[in-house]
């Protein structure tokens, strides 16, 4: 296989005159170029990409940084394989290059999100599954380094920061609204993990919903399963043995299956004695018995959208900083009127 010595050598010029050729450096003549360039298909040459960009003035490769992609399992991971297709979308349409660093904590401690980025000379990330206490998420941010964070507002006004996300605290509302509107009072919602933007979005948009109808949302009717099903499962299951509320609102459908399991042991039918919603719109809560009414959210569209709001931020032509992608509620069969 050629290497750029051979394509140097057989042109006549410098390994540095052949890295300016194809990075396409000013102080290259057109008729130099042109003998470098047929030289290297007459020798079947293909420069280094990663190579090529940590040589190259303009920043070429986009990062897509996914924190707790392992803890997925294989009911929501179709969430995640749109994301990645919505991203490489864009970044494939605009030709740039996309590399992907899955982390958990041990990577995180033994690498930070700037240090892989500098690393490779990425221009900017798309982060997803990021926490905003994480120390290396505040890292990247202050290195001053183009990101755009999925369902995550930082409130920094930093030209290189974005935001990608459905308006969380309105598609809480009117999933609220909905069991409230179908008579439901005693309501008990099941929350993620306390630290996350979205869950502080979504419990504001239940509370801003209940608020319109005199009643209050108390500490004791919220379960905090951290987006487990499994944590779902057995806080549903602990409560139903000293209560029994009309709904639960889910803040992911994971967390629903979990309940509706819970609620299907207790001996308990769905919607006619307990209404159960979700959030998210995954694959499997079509198919759940009864079919989930859920929130579905368009994870392709946010994937393109943070990967072209990127792009326009490492360009300096971004005029937005935050994005609001549609989101849909989808009413089937696990609801039931009071």
């Amino acid at each position: 296989m050629a290497t750029i010595k051979d394509v140097a050598k057989e042109a006549g010029v410098s390994i540095g005159v052949v890295s300016k050729a194809f990075n396409n450096y000013p102080d290259i003549s057109e008729k130099t170029k042109q003998r470098i360039f047929e030289v290297a298909k007459k020798l079947n040459y293909s420069p280094n990409l990663v190579a090529k960009n940590l040589s190259s003035k303009k920043q070429n490769t986009i990062g897509m940084i996914t924190s707790g992609f392992f803890d997925s399992g294989v009911k929501d991971n179709n969430n995640s394989f749109q994301l990645f297709k919505g991203v490489y979308t864009a970044v494939e349409q605009n030709q740039y290059e996309l590399a992907i660093y899955l982390i958990d904590s041990l990577k995180q401690k033994q690498k930070s999100y700037a240090q892989f980025c500098k690393e490779r000379n990425i221009g900017g990330a798309v982060l997803a599954g990021i926490r905003i206490d994480d120390p290396y998420f505040k890292e990247l941010i202050d290195t001053n380094i183009p990101c755009v964070i999925l369902d995550v507002k930082t409130g920094n006004e930093s030209d290189f920061i974005g935001s990608v996300s459905i308006n969380n605290r309105a598609a809480s509302k009117e999933m609220a609204r909905y069991l409230l509107n179908h008579h439901h009072r005693d309501i008990v919602v099941v929350a993620g993990k306390k630290e996350t933007w979205v869950n502080v979005e979504r419990t504001a948009g239940v509370k801003e919903a209940m608020d319109e109808y005199g009643l209050e949302l108390k500490d004791e009717s919220i379960l905090p399963a951290s987006f487990s099903e499994s944590e779902a499962y057995l806080l549903t299951k602990e409560l139903l043995e000293t209560r029994k509320p009309t709904a639960f609102l889910c803040f992911s459908d994971l967390m629903a299956l979990g309940v509706m399991k819970a609620v299907k042991e207790a001996g308990l039918r769905i919607p006619e004695d307990v209404s159960v919603t979700g959030f998210d719109g995954i694959l499997i809560s079509e198919f759940s018995q009864p079919g989930l009414t859920t929130i579905e959210q368009n994870f392709f569209e946010m994937g393109k959208q943070a990967a072209l709001l990127l792009q326009q931020l490492m360009e300096g032509t971004s005029s937005e900083r935050n994005i609001y992608v549609d989101y849909q509620l989808i009413e089937r069969n696990s609801v039931g009127s009071v």
